[in-house]
Order: structure tokens, then C-alpha cells, then sequence
């Protein structure tokens, strides 16, 4: 596209008069309801990948109890699908979402979740399994990409952080909701349970019922049936916020940033009356700022991908957002999200109680999250990134500690933990993966800054990209993660992502830039202007 293509600017009196007489697009919407409404796809984002951690006790339970009979490998692959899914539905998402609009893609989203949950619900076997999980992922990693996006550009400069925030919030939230069903429903039914029929080596008595972690090591017990069907029941119950999700982005506008984008302007002054306080918000300085840019962007032609990484100032952007995604992952914190039941049982708690207990590291993680929402909305972005590096190293760091000289010698030749651990050892590991997830969840500022750093022309393709980048890492670390539980112990596995945290810290200090109280234009302006076009 060469200069003469580009549209002509908009006079100030132009903007003036159209802004004056362009009624609102629909009904008003409150700002709070437009977030309450899209955030319920963060929610989805984090039951889905929540619930998992108490269904996957009961799908290592054999078929005949109800169960998949997976092992550490297949383990690792339920929830590594997921995240390949998430990847390429963030990058498609993301282009979707530049193409046909953000409220457009979140309608496409909540459709894909119900066809995803139901899937997964209804699958006879880990293969379909897999196949469900990787659609699913679509839909989460289209949700990771294009929520915060959408209210990014849809809230005003002085609440945008804590809009953005929300957005962690209700994912945490949705985590939570998740282990919360988990237990209540392992509880109802008992937790993984399984009737033994015979046991010729005499280990187990025949014809009773037992924990299936005692079962599952005694290799010549005849299992005849189990109550294993409570992971559909925690799985199908992701349908009804798809559902709300569905029906609530009827009711909203489209984004008004993504209107001005392709030059509507009278749609996009439409869209924003909407959700706009006139009496706190300045729509004609808004406007005056989105048009303005638009214009530049306009005469420096056409924005792709590809031109994004040959121009210095969005590469330097887009190497900054792929790294922000891809630390988020190399946290951690999804092996906590993931596998807490797995890694409370290498600390000596039975299943049924590590589902249970799974609820009190959900909740501490949601106090955490409303805890970062005030932190965002008082400090610096970058200075909220560097308190969770912070806590989130140490609290590694403190696990690899307990585990290697407080756990590991009480681990048996068959991997179990011996009665004779200390009591307290086991409820240290709690506290310290409290404590880790705590940091974690009032310090997540990342999806605030991807949300926020990328050219709008590029917002979309760029963050959708960088989000899948994280997915990839996040397949990486979910699929290797029971496995070096299972290989390299649970001391070394948390002291290797302790040290990549050490890395992340430095990558906070040095290299992440600051966004806190400037507009989306200015900063794109300012950072531009600083590091060469």
C-alpha cells in the first residue's frame, strides 16, 4: 500500500460533528456488565483446564471400574492436547478476531466449548479423548486470546488495568469453581474407588471395596467394577457458563477500537456510546487519539505478521510478548493447576483427600487473584511482573528443599510414601504450594501487558501469537511434567523450574517495558517513536 492509497484524515470538525451526532449502536451496557459477560470465557479458560486435576485420578482407574486406565505418558498427553489446541486457536483466533471482529470471535468460542465439553464428556476412550481435548483447546486458547483483547480496547484508560485483570481473576475463579465440583463430587461418590474381586497373591482381601491407590500397585488384583464415572460429571458441567457465555455476547457491542480499525468510524463512535460515562469520559478526545493513529498507520501501509518482525520496534514488541507467554508457563503454575492431586500423593496424601485439598490451593489462588487485582491497579506493571518472579522462584526453590531432604527419604522401592512421614511434612507441601500459587495469582500482570503492547492494526495476529507461543510451552511443560515427577523426583523437578524462574525475574527487570496510566495510542506512539520504525 503506498502513501496515495491512504484514506484522507478526518478533520477535527468532522470528528467533532460525528461524534456529536452519532446516536449509540444499541442499549447502554455498563462497562462492569460487558466484563462480567466476557469474562465468563476466562472462566471457561480456567475450568477447563482446572478440572482436569481431579478427573485424572479416576481415568488411571481400569475400564471396568469406569475409568480410561491411562498411564503417566497418556497422562501427560490429556492435558498436552489441550495446549497444542489452545496454540493454534490463539493464532487463528487471533486473525479471526482482526478479520471478523472480537465479539464475533467469543460467539464462535462459546460454541466451540459446548461441542469440546461434550465431546470430552462422552468419550469412550483416551484416543477420542485426545481428539475432544485438542477442540476444546480451540476454544481456550481463543478465549486466552481475544477476551483480554476485547477488553482492552473496549474499557476506558483509568480502569483498563483492572479490566485486564479481572480477566486473570475469572480464570482463577473458574479454577476454583472446578476444583470445587471435583471434590464435591469425589466425595459423593466416594473418591476413586474400586471393587476387588479376587487377589491371588492375598495382598487384598476379595469382595470388598478399596482406594484404588492402594489397588492400583498390587498388579494381581481382579477389578470387577468402580464408581470411575465422576470425571464425565466433572467434565460436563463446563456446558452451562459456555451456554451464559453464548447467550451474554448476544447483548454486547462489538469492540470500537476494531470498528476504527477498518475506518467504520460511525459504528465504532456507535459501539463506544454504549459502554462510555459521558461525564467521566472523554469520547471526543478518544476518538480524535484512535483516528489520529489509524491515519499514521494507514500511510505506513499494510500490517502483517511478517512485517511486524522486520520493522526494529514491533519485533523488539513481539519478542517481549512471546516471552511474557512463554514465562507464564515456565512458572509452573500449571503443573499446580494441572496435577496438584498427583504432587500432594508424592507428599503421602491419599486421592480422595489430595481432590479434597486441591480445593484450598484453588481458593488461596482466587484470594490471590483479587489480591492482583488491587496490586495493578496501584503499581506499575512491570513491578507487579517482578513481586511474582520473586515469590514464585522462592516458593520452588522451597519446595525442591522439602521434598529432597524431607519427603524423599520416606519414598519406597514402589514409589509410595511410607506411614512413617512426619505429619507435618505432607501439610508443608500445601502451605508452599499455597504460597507459590498466592504469588503467582496476585502477581499474573502478563495478560495485562500482552493485552496492551501490540500496534492495533496487529493487535489481534500479534497477540494471538505471542498467547500461542505460551501454548506451545504450556503442551511442553504439561506433557513432561508427570513424567519427571515420575523419573527425576519431585526435588528436582521444581528445582529445574526454579532456576528458569531466576531467568524470568531478569526478564521483568531488564526488558519488559511499562504501560500503567498511558492510553493504548500513546503508548504505541511512545514506544515507536523510542526504538526506531
Amino acid at each position: 500500500m503506498t502513501h496515495s492509497s491512504t484514506p484522507p484524515a478526518l478533520s477535527k470538525k468532522e470528528l467533532d460533528d460525528l461524534t456529536r451526532d452519532t446516536p449509540a449502536s444499541g442499549p447502554k451496557r455498563s462497562i462492569a456488565f460487558l466484563a462480567g459477560v466476557a469474562t465468563f470465557g476466562s472462566l471457561l479458560f480456567g475450568y477447563d483446564t482446572g478440572v482436569i486435576a481431579g478427573a485424572l485420578p479416576y481415568m488411571y482407574m481400569p475400564r471396568s471400574a469406569g475409568g480410561l486406565a491411562i498411564n503417566e505418558f497418556e497422562e501427560g498427553l490429556v492435558g498436552a492436547f489441550l495446549a497444542l489446541g489452545a496454540a493454534l486457536g490463539a493464532i487463528v483466533g487471533g486473525r479471526l478476531s482482526d478479520r471478523y471482529g472480537r465479539r464475533h470471535n467469543i460467539l464462535l468460542l462459546a460454541g466451540i466449548f459446548i461441542l469440546g465439553t461434550l465431546g470430552c464428556t462422552f468419550a469412550p476412550n483416551v484416543a477420542i479423548l485426545y481428539i475432544f481435548r485438542f477442540i476444546l483447546g480451540l476454544a481456550v486458547g481463543g478465549a486466552s486470546a481475544t477476551v483480554p483483547v476485547y477488553l482492552a480496547e473496549s474499557a476506558p484508560t483509568r480502569v483498563r488495568g483492572s479490566l485486564v485483570a479481572l480477566d486473570q481473576f475469572m480464570i482463577v475463579f473458574g479454577q476454583l469453581l472446578a476444583y470445587s465440583m471435583n471434590a464435591i463430587l469425589s466425595s459423593a461418590h466416594g473418591g476413586p474407588q474400586v471393587f476387588v474381586s479376587e487377589d491371588p497373591s492375598g495382598t487384598l482381601s476379595g469382595g470388598q471395596w478399596y482406594p484404588w491407590d492402594q489397588v492400583q500397585h498390587v498388579t494381581t488384583a481382579v477389578v470387577t467394577s468402580g464408581d470411575g464415572l465422576a470425571w464425565r460429571w466433572m467434565l460436563v458441567l463446563a456446558t452451562i457458563p459456555a451456554v451464559c457465555l453464548w447467550l451474554g455476547m448476544r447483548l454486547m457491542p462489538e469492540s470500537g477500537r476494531w470498528y476504527a480499525s477498518k475506518d467504520r468510524y460511525y459504528e465504532a463512535i456507535g459501539a463506544l456510546k454504549r459502554i462510555r460515562d459521558p461525564k467521566r469520559d472523554n469520547l471526543r478526545e478518544e476518538i480524535e487519539q484512535i483516528a489520529a493513529l489509524q491515519h499514521d498507520q494507514h500511510a505506513q501501509g499494510q500490517w502483517s505478521l511478517r512485517r511486524t518482525v522486520s520493522v526494529k520496534w514491533t519485533r523488539r514488541l513481539l519478542v517481549i510478548g512471546v516471552g511474557l507467554a512463554c514465562f507464564d508457563q515456565l512458572t509452573g503454575i500449571n503443573t499446580a493447576m494441572y496435577y496438584l492431586p498427583k504432587i500432594l500423593a508424592a507428599a503421602g496424601f491419599s486421592a480422595a483427600d489430595s481432590i479434597t485439598l486441591n480445593v484450598i490451593t484453588g481458593a488461596v489462588a482466587c484470594v490471590g487473584a483479587g489480591f492482583g487485582l488491587y496490586l495493578v491497579s496501584r503499581l506499575a506493571r512491570r513491578h507487579v511482573g517482578i513481586y511474582q518472579e520473586t515469590g514464585v522462584t522462592l516458593s520452588l526453590f522451597a519446595l525442591a528443599i522439602v521434598f529432597g531432604f524431607g519427603i524423599s527419604p520416606y519414598v519406597q522401592s514402589d514409589g509410595t510414601i511410607s506411614q512413617s512421614v512426619p505429619t507435618y511434612l505432607p501439610w508443608l507441601v500445601v502451605v508452599l504450594v499455597s504460597l507459590f500459587v498466592f504469588a503467582k495469582q496476585s502477581g499474573t500482570v502478563n495478560w495485562v501487558l500482552v493485552s496492551e503492547i501490540f500496534p492495533s492494526k496487529i493487535r489481534g495476529v500479534a497477540q494471538g501469537f505471542a498467547v500461542g507461543c505460551g501454548w506451545l510451552m504450556n503442551a511442553v511443560v504439561t506433557w513432561v511434567f508427570p513424567v519427571m515427577i515420575t523419573h527425576l523426583g519431585a526435588t528436582w523437578t521444581y528445582a529445574v523450574f526454579g532456576l528458569i524462574n531466576v531467568v524470568s525475574l531478569c526478564f521483568y527487570i531488564f526488558i519488559v517495558p511499562e504501560t500503567r496510566g498511558v492510553s493504548l495510542e500513546t503508548f504505541e506512539k511512545n514506544f515507536s517513536e523510542k526504538y526506531g520504525r
